[in-house]
């Protein structure tokens, strides 16, 4: 799997389906589709975008989006495309030959607000449509449950891949191993969880894509709740100190660089687990999240540092993390290949 930062085919995302965990009501409908359609803009100005649209939903998204994004039709229960899409992944020693993992999706550890019988297609339906080889994985897994740089280090959390929901009887060495060879990771990082809200309701059990990025070899984005009274301080402050004391697989120790939360702390479902580290990697550019906080400035400062050369653009996420995710668990970027 080759790190974010590499050249981009285009990226994937799915249109909210009319009934879905993403809103009961028809202004939860509209807002849902209204935030998705801004990220999929934004990302249209750097490179190609497709959409996956269930049917039934067809009308509804030609208003929302523009004509310029792709449309693809196939079932839908969600519209989390890190998740129930497929992990892309480059074969160098076959002329780069692009293939797809299609991981085993269940509903983020058979949640009990979740559907996934039409979501646990889409991972091979994309495959499919991008013209990549399918690589079947019996591990169930989520795209935002894994950080990599490309060179052989992948970050991971025990409460997702070594979840009894979703892979029982597993231990960390049958995990690494299948990770090695589906995505060819010669090094694993364990992270014990990952955040407070993430744990909730709506919530992954702990995904790392909102927690740590690499945006380049040797160095860590790490998100840092500096507030005591918020959950999350202790534990960004437990990560961190783990990051500290690992290495990644050229046994390099890491440069950590601490990304603040937003200083807001609660909304009205309780702590909010808002995170910067949630962003998309496009060509030329990076899709941010942005709060209307005032630490949104200080983000993206640290972002446009991290990734020189590219063009941060912010997008207010706040209605995508009320649901359950950020900016990256609603998109999969598809590398380049030849």
């Amino acid at each position: 799997m080759p790190s974010e930062t590499e050249p981009q085919e285009r990226v994937w995302m799915a249109f909210p389906p009319e009934h879905s965990s993403l809103g009961t009501t028809a202004e939860d409908t509209h807002q849902a589709r209204a935030a998705w359609a801004s990220v999929a803009h934004a990302v249209s100005g750097f490179e190609p975008v497709t959409m996956v649209v269930d049917p039934a939903d067809l009308t509804a998204a030609r208003k929302y989006l523009s004509s310029g994004i792709e449309l693809v039709e196939a079932p839908l229960d969600d519209a989390w495309m890190r998740d129930i899409g497929p992990t892309f992944v480059v074969n160098d020693d076959d002329g780069g030959r692009l293939g797809g993992v299609d991981w085993v999706f269940n509903g983020w550890g058979q949640q009990d607000w979740a559907s996934w019988g039409k979501d646990s297609t889409v991972g091979a339906e994309v495959v499919r449509h991008s013209g990549a080889e399918l690589v079947a994985s019996p591990l169930v897994n989520e795209g935002g449950g894994i950080q990599v740089d490309g060179l052989g280090t992948v970050l991971v959390t025990e409460s997702v891949q070594l979840d009894p929901y979703r892979n029982p009887g597993l231990a960390k060495a049958d995990v690494e191993a299948e990770l090695a060879r589906t995505i060819g990771a010669t090094h694993v990082i364990w992270l014990p969880r990952g955040l407070t809200r993430d744990n909730k309701e709506l919530g992954t059990r702990g995904h790392v894509d909102i927690v740590a990025a690499i945006p380049s070899p040797g160095v860590l984005l790490v998100h840092s709740q500096r507030n005591e009274s918020h959950p999350d301080f202790g534990i960004t402050r437990d990560i961190i100190a783990l990051l500290a004391g690992t290495r990644d697989a050229q046994g390099r120790s890491w440069e950590i660089v601490e990304v603040p939360a937003p200083e807001v702390l609660r909304d009205e479902h309780g702590w909010v687990d808002y995170s910067y580290i949630n962003h998309l990697v496009v060509n030329g550019g990076v899709i941010a999240c942005s709060f209307d906080d005032p630490a949104d400035a200080e983000a993206k400062r640290i972002l446009e540092e991290a990734y020189p050369g590219r063009t941060v653009v912010t997008v207010d996420a706040r209605p995508v993390f009320a649901r359950g995710g950020g900016i990256h668990c609603i998109t999969q970027h598809q590398p380049a290949v030849g």
